[in-house]
């Protein structure tokens, strides 16, 4: 499932709040009860930030917390360098779907300038 973001978040309007490991987490317990997985998915020239079905407190999940933590604090460095944390924090917060197995759900990251060095 695919979720375009048409929020006020814009090329002019970035976010100055950095996204947080421990807000993300707290965040995808509050709305889901369990902290699913965020991977970013590079795509010709567009980034996506996808909300995978495996999730950190599942028995079979292929990390610990520490290691979940420093996989997630990478993403968000992203995220958080390139501008888009009110972005990725308003469609957290407000995100109507819910991962199921096999489909993730995807937030396409608007491109600006300080994406191009991730796109290759």
């Amino acid at each position: 499932m695919s979720f375009k973001f048409n929020g006020q978040n814009s090329s002019d309007n970035f976010s100055s709040i950095p996204l947080g490991v421990d807000e993300v987490m707290e965040c995808l317990r509050r709305r889901w009860g369990v902290t699913y997985d965020l991977k970013l998915l590079i795509k010709k020239d567009q980034i996506y930030l996808q909300m995978m079905w495996g999730f950190l407190e599942q028995q079979s999940f292929p990390m610990d917390e520490d290691t979940f933590r420093e996989h997630l604090n990478r993403i968000l460095e992203i995220i958080n360098r390139a501008g888009q944390s009110d972005f990725v924090r308003n469609w957290l917060e407000n995100v109507q779907a819910k991962p199921r197995l096999g489909r993730a759900i995807s937030l396409s990251l608007p491109m600006d300038p300080r994406m191009d060095e991730f796109v290759l």
